[in-house]
């Protein structure tokens, strides 16, 4: 396995696992969704738009396009329009993924940093980042959803994606 099909591959495994887990919300109370517990973001909605906002933005520089503002201090829309966002976004990121030419994922990419500080990485790397923080924030949203009641979160492991392709 290459690293670009390894990449390709997590990409893929990324718009799955946030299916899945945006599909078992769906199911739930959605006032749960903006009840507070600890972690990161004070809520279910927050870390999902968090992710949200993340995949937009990291997109955004491995594409080298001027970034938006990022999503969290813009949007404030409804818990199913987040649904719906986070789900567009990880679409969007994997296809971005899967059709990089495989020449195209050591090219250094110039950006920007949320605080103005210019910064340059592989895309390799910046896609690396992104796919293992959203990962990290679906491991939170298991440990908040449990803390509200809800104890049946779907697994979302690589090795299941694997076992199911």
């Amino acid at each position: 396995m290459t690293l670009e099909s390894l990449l390709k591959d997590n990409a893929t495994f990324n718009l799955w696992a946030n299916i899945q887990f945006v599909n078992w919300l769906k199911t739930r109370p959605l006032d749960l969704m903006e009840r507070e517990t600890s972690s990161s973001f004070p809520t279910i909605r927050d870390t999902l738009l968090h992710i949200w906002g993340a995949e937009e933005i990291w997109l955004e520089r491995l594409q080298m396009i001027p970034p938006t503002t990022f999503l969290p201090l813009r949007f404030s829309g409804t818990v199913e329009e987040v649904f719906e966002g986070i789900l567009e976004k990880s679409k969007a990121f994997a296809n971005y993924v899967q059709d990089l030419p495989d020449a195209d994922f050591q090219e250094i990419c110039t950006f920007k940093l949320l605080n103005g500080t210019e910064d340059s990485r592989s895309r390799a790397k910046m896609l690396h980042h992104c796919l293992n923080h959203s990962t990290y924030h679906r491991g939170q949203l298991v440990t908040m959803a449990r803390s509200l009641g809800l104890t049946d979160p779907p697994s979302t492991d690589y090795i299941k994606y694997v076992r199911l392709k």
